[in-house]
């Protein structure tokens, strides 16, 4: 495995691969590596003949700085991890070789953007999409894995993708990898305190328990206020937004629409520990 610093010697090693008629596969993270990241990776080696992984804590998707302060970084561990699962190049930039200017792009992202974290979080997917536009043009994959546990900056980079006209790179999105018991893996749990970390999974138990109220014929909006008001029971934790929306648009649904997906995300604050999840409402 290389260890790339710069965007020029990515460049490179990028042209090299090409001229070789490699199929190029990108697994964009942000480091603190867990079994979810590894399985994208696990993914795009079977898939793809050269893989790139990129650990990049990214600055201009964090609205709060004190989140960007405490998001944790491995470095020395993830490149381990890296190296045995066998991929070719670990791109590890430093904010300055990211960003040598600043980045003033703006992306008319449009709905899929507007709600959800993208209400909560203004400006935090204009810079997913500059850094992944930036990935994309560097990188020049053929394939780009992402996971589902972030369902709606999928749309998102569906969406820059769109507009930057990456239309020659297929964006995989990959199932949730979930602990034994039910928590989705996430770097942000390795802050939730012993306690904390015990009732976590108690998110997903509720959430999966929600799928039969769709064939029950409770309405989208009665449900997600079942679903907010039974987190919000669990002494610890504090539902940010739970929202049920058309798995295509990301739209608030107020009727299950017949023959089409929805899928319920949520946010949830345990102390200073955000936690963001989902789960799917078959047509």
């Amino acid at each position: 495995m290389e260890l790339i610093e710069t965007t020029a010697r990515l460049a490179q090693a990028v042209a090299d691969a090409r001229r070789k008629g490699l199929v190029i596969g990108l697994v964009p993270t942000m480091g603190a590596l867990h079994a979810g990241h590894l399985s994208l990776v696990e993914r795009a080696r079977r898939e793809c003949d050269y893989v790139i992984v990129s650990l990049f804590v990214n600055p201009t998707q964090f609205n709060n700085p004190a989140d960007l302060r405490t998001y944790p970084r491995t470095p020395e561990a993830d490149t381990s991890l890296l190296r045995a699962a066998g991929v070719d190049v670990a791109f590890m930039p430093t904010p300055q070789e990211m960003y040598p200017e600043p980045d003033t792009r703006v992306f008319d992202l449009g709905p899929v953007a507007e709600v959800m974290e993208g209400a909560m979080r203004p400006g935090h997917f204009n810079g997913v999409a500059q850094i992944v536009s930036k990935l994309f043009a560097l990188a020049k994959p053929h394939r780009a894995y992402f996971g589902e546990k972030d369902y709606q900056q999928i749309a998102v980079i569906r969406r820059m993708a769109e507009l930057e006209h990456f239309d020659d790179i297929e964006i995989v999105a990959c199932p949730i990898c979930r602990a034994g018991d039910g928590l989705a893996l996430s770097s942000r749990n390795v802050r939730l305190t012993p306690a904390q970390r015990a009732i976590a999974p108690e998110i997903h138990r509720i959430l999966a328990a929600s799928v039969s109220g769709r064939a029950e014929g409770i309405a989208p909006a009665e449900l997600a206020t079942r679903v907010a008001d039974a987190v919000n029971a669990i002494d610890g934790m504090e539902v940010e937004y739970y929202q049920i929306v058309d798995a295509a648009t990301l739209q608030p649904l107020d009727s299950w629409a017949e023959g089409r997906d929805a899928v319920g995300c949520i946010t949830v604050w345990m102390g200073d520990v955000r936690l963001i999840d989902n789960i799917k409402y078959p047509a």
